[in-house]
C-alpha cells in the first residue's frame, strides 16, 4: 500500500506495527506520536484535559514513526 499520500487510518497503522513488531500500539499513542511527527491530530471527543493521560512510551516510539514512513505520511 506505501504509495498512497490519503493519511493511513488508526486501524492501518495498528495493523502494520503489529505485524512489525508483535505489539499493537494504543491509538492515544499514536495521536502523540502524529503531534511529534507534525501531522495533524483530531482532539479525541473523551479528551476533556490539555495534557495526555497516555503519551507515548519512548520505546514504542520508533515504531510508530516506521509506520508513519512506509504509508509516507
Amino acid at each position: 500500500m506505501g504509495g498512497s499520500t490519503a493519511m493511513a487510518t488508526y486501524a492501518k497503522i495498528q495493523d502494520w506495527v503489529k505485524e512489525e513488531c508483535g505489539r499493537t500500539p494504543k491509538t492515544c499513542w499514536i495521536a502523540h506520536c502524529k503531534e511529534l511527527y507534525g501531522l495533524p491530530v483530531n482532539r479525541a471527543h473523551n479528551r476533556a484535559e490539555t495534557m495526555r493521560k497516555t503519551p507515548c512510551p519512548e520505546d514504542k516510539k520508533p515504531a510508530i514513526f516506521a509506520a508513519f514512513q512506509h504509508f509516507k505520511m
